[in-house]
């Protein structure tokens, strides 16, 4: 590869803080808000789109929230959001489902403006459209981050940084061992949702409980559809065939959509981009422009095949491709599926999860599901990453297996293990250690005390 020479330059320190969060997404608000909450922590949350919320802003139900028994094991600082949301008649409950354990719908728009008045409310400094590029270290150990925008190259000093960023770009820069994708480097598949409205939802529901031979649903029983309440179809194989004998290509085995928080609106989640390297700007790209591609096509099977969608029209796309894999760092603890399927416990557990091992297949169009008993911890080691200081990780990089991932990397477990990063970096402080010296009892009884759920 061709390179360049670019001289040495002095980059102006833009701020200094105690806590750093790099990405505004699922983890990254619950990190930042929980640091603020430790009386005397100056916490800055940094974020390179316009917007605050990531995945939860694209379409997509929260997973996660209660376990197979439906006891509620998400709580905390993301319990407390999805409170205010549905306060505003933002979100649903969370329904139980024999398929997803638990679904939450949530409106992107009011996601976004909560999460903004939470950003105001506990005094956090919020810059937008800037990107993390460097890392700036003394030995092993992170003391800040390099930004670029518009503006140009500045540094921001902290004192711990918190790496929510889902791709582990933080970690990745400083040095932190790393793993990507399954045993042979393949991530699992991106997805770029929309929604319809104009669905007649009611004809839907009737048609589907109706005729369980002809609309075929995976693992819920048919009549679950005709209530009035949110849910997820994932199945119509059935359909899906009799399209390809007509001759549309479509990117996945089952049709997977969901509802939305109009009682006419629904989001497909169908495109699928195999292979993409959502850490590299040219296969992103590519990933974007083909899943529009395929959507279109998708659309026109809803609207033949499916009953109810006749009429529909697709509404708005999300802003960006739902990722679900890429980097993973190399943490004190790999969390393994056998965890998760022995419902693992841990003496430094700090989340607890009930989702299934939901496994869209590297390569192919398929997807499977495989459930734990019961639930599972997640441990504070899972983290922290090996050999370099000063950083935690948070959200769908943590420490733990490519299948163990497809548990953990849901929006419910990511607000939670955001919560207990945030919590550690800013108790990490207040005690004089480093964020893997920290001491587990008093950061469990942290969260404790802001009502996080943690079996005994």
């Amino acid at each position: 590869m061709k390179t360049i020479h670019v001289p040495a330059a002095e980059i102006p320190v833009r701020a200094e803080v105690d806590v750093l969060v790099v990405g505004a997404g699922p983890a990254g608000l619950m990190a930042a808000q929980a640091a603020a909450l430790v009386p005397g922590t100056k916490v800055m949350l940094i974020e390179n789109r316009g917007i605050l919320g990531g995945n939860m802003t694209i379409g997509l139900p929260l997973l996660g929230f209660l376990g197979r028994k439906g006891n509620v094991v998400i709580k905390g600082l993301p319990g407390k959001f999805v409170e205010r949301l549905q306060e505003k008649g933002l979100a649903t409950h969370h329904r139980a489902c024999p398929l997803h354990v638990s679904l939450t719908m949530i409106d992107p728009e009011g996601t976004k403006r909560l999460a903004f008045q939470i950003i105001k409310e506990c005094g956090i400094e919020l810059l937008m459209y800037v990107l993390a590029t460097d890392v700036i270290m003394e030995g092993n150990t992170v003391k800040g981050v390099i930004i670029d925008s518009k503006k140009g190259r500045e540094a921001i000093l902290a004192k711990r940084v918190v790496d929510c960023t889902g791709d582990g770009d933080i970690a990745f820069r400083a040095g932190a061992p790393m793993n990507y994708g399954n045993e042979n480097g393949i991530p699992q598949p991106a997805t770029l949702m929309f929604s319809m409205r104009g669905v007649d939802s009611r004809k839907l529901r009737d048609a589907v409980a109706d005729n369980p031979d002809l609309y075929d649903i995976d693992f819920i029983p048919n009549e679950f559809f005709r209530a009035d309440d949110n849910c997820t179809m994932v199945g119509f194989r059935n359909q899906m065939k009799q399209a390809e004998k007509d001759g549309f290509k479509l990117p996945v085995a089952r049709t997977i959509f969901m509802t939305g928080m109009a009682p006419d609106e629904w989001w497909v989640n169908m495109s699928r981009i195999n292979g993409v390297d959502a850490t590299d700007p040219e296969q992103y790209t590519e990933g974007e422009v083909r899943c529009a591609e395929q959507n279109q096509e998708v659309v026109r099977y809803l609207k033949k095949y499916i009953p109810g969608f006749e009429n529909a029209y697709v509404d708005r796309t999300s802003p960006f491709m739902g990722i679900r894999e890429t980097r993973r760092i190399d943490g004190e603890y790999v969390m393994t599926e056998q965890d998760i399927f022995n419902c693992a416990k841990f003496d430094d557990a700090i989340a607890v999860c009930a989702y299934p091992v939901d496994q869209h297949h590297p390569v192919g169009g398929d997807c499977t599901l495989e459930w734990c008993p019961d639930c599972y911890d997640i441990p504070y080691r899972t983290l922290v990453p090996r050999k370099i200081d000063g950083l935690l990780v948070a959200g769908r990089c943590l420490s733990m297996t490519h299948l163990a991932l497809a548990s953990a990397r849901v929006m419910g477990p990511a607000m939670a293990t955001g919560e207990a990063a945030g919590k550690a970096a800013a108790l990490s402080i207040k005690e004089g250690v480093e964020p893997r010296n920290i001491d587990i009892k008093k950061l469990r009884q942290a969260l404790l005390d802001e009502d996080v759920y943690l079996r005994d």
